[in-house]
């Protein structure tokens, strides 16, 4: 059994703002794993869009503007009281990160010992009594952006794979993410799907999975990232500011947002679905009623995910049906450089943590 030690290294979020927000600490106590949970030592952990959203405070209703737009210095205008993405008051400090991927190294009351050192995918999404209620990994409790975290034993996914830590810290967040978009909106083989923010985290994992799924895909990217998007799946890849055909596609997955939204309804076929996860773009959008109810479209918001969506995740990982795409990896301590990269949206797949580098 691997000893456990007093104290590790953790990224502590201090407050909604800043990079200054973000500190980085060697004497963060481990936490211990209790009723029902188990503790893993962290091997690698990803960076998201919800990490930098909850620390500029950009879930509260009082921003109105571009995810970008307050990433590095935060949003003056947000009310902390409504900053978190339930639209509860966050506590601070808080270590964040929704990816984690990593060994089970003790367990708490109730759990097998036998889990002792299998290797986990964390399923960053603890879904609670009730359909819709559910906290988030790195969010409402401690996550991945330490050396050890403790979750529920349900969702620490046992995964058998020749992949590296690195590799799988890519899936959980996204992956999931784009998953519960295409089973929320029950999108099949010979479908069009549209798919924006292609060469994002989400975006690209939607290309694959809807690939996986025998789906025609158009993907929205910017024009230095196409053949990368194309590589993953996509029979075609148009700038983000294009104009569509209306009534073209069976299913779009959004994760954009803003002012793009009336065209992506207009593209729909009638009796279309429409899966969002994410308003990266911008949080307001305008809707024109007569194209919803005229067309008699689906309008389907997704977070919670379905049951089956993370185990049908890792099932795909342990059948290499999809592929880990690494952009760049950082040190934890280096997480504002990391996060500086992940903001310029350069990249295609995800930006990765190493602890204890």
């Amino acid at each position: 059994m691997e000893p456990v030690p007093a104290t590790m290294e953790a990224i502590l979020l201090t407050g909604n703002g800043g990079f200054e927000c973000l500190s980085h600490r060697s004497d963060v106590p481990v936490p211990q794993p209790g009723v029902g949970e188990v503790l893993i030592r962290v091997g690698a952990c990803g960076v998201n869009n919800t990490d930098i959203n909850t620390r500029t405070a950009w879930y509260s209703k009082s921003v109105t503007v571009a995810t970008e737009a307050g990433g590095g210095d935060g949003f003056a205008e947000a009310k902390t009281e409504d900053s978190g993405w339930t639209g509860a008051l966050p506590q601070f400090p808080r270590i964040q990160g929704a990816d984690a991927a990593g060994r089970i190294i003790a367990v708490g009351e109730g759990v097998d010992p036998a889990r002792i050192g299998q290797r986990v995918l964390v399923e960053p999404v603890f879904r609670g009594a009730s359909r819709f209620e559910a906290v988030y990994f790195g969010s409402e409790v401690d996550g991945a952006f330490a050396q050890y975290a403790r979750m529920p034993s349900a969702h620490a996914h046992r995964i058998e794979t020749a992949l590296t830590d690195t590799e799988l810290a890519s899936f959980p967040c996204a992956y999931s993410a784009a998953e519960n978009m295409l089973t929320r909106t029950a999108l099949v083989a010979g479908e069009r799907v549209l798919i924006t923010g292609a060469s994002g985290g989400v975006g690209s994992a939607a290309v694959q999975l809807a690939k996986r799924r025998g789906a025609e895909i158009t993907a929205l990217a910017s024009v230095d990232k196409a053949e990368g998007v194309r590589a993953l799946g996509a029979s075609d890849v148009l700038p983000r500011d294009a104009r569509f055909d209306p009534e073209t596609f069976d299913v779009v997955i959004d994760v954009a947002g803003g002012a793009g939204f009336p065209a992506l309804l207009e593209a729909l076929k009638r009796g279309g679905r429409y899966g969002v996860a994410g308003a990266i773009s911008g949080p307001i959008a305008e809707l024109d009623l007569r194209t919803l109810y005229l067309k008699d479209l689906t309008l389907l918001g997704c977070t919670i995910l379905e049951p089956e969506v993370f185990p049908n995740l890792v099932s795909y990982i342990e059948r290499g049906e999809i592929r880990p795409v690494v952009a760049a990896t950082y040190p934890l301590s280096q997480i504002v450089a990391a996060q500086r990269a992940f903001l310029e949206k350069k990249h295609i797949g995800k930006i990765v943590l190493i602890p204890g580098e």
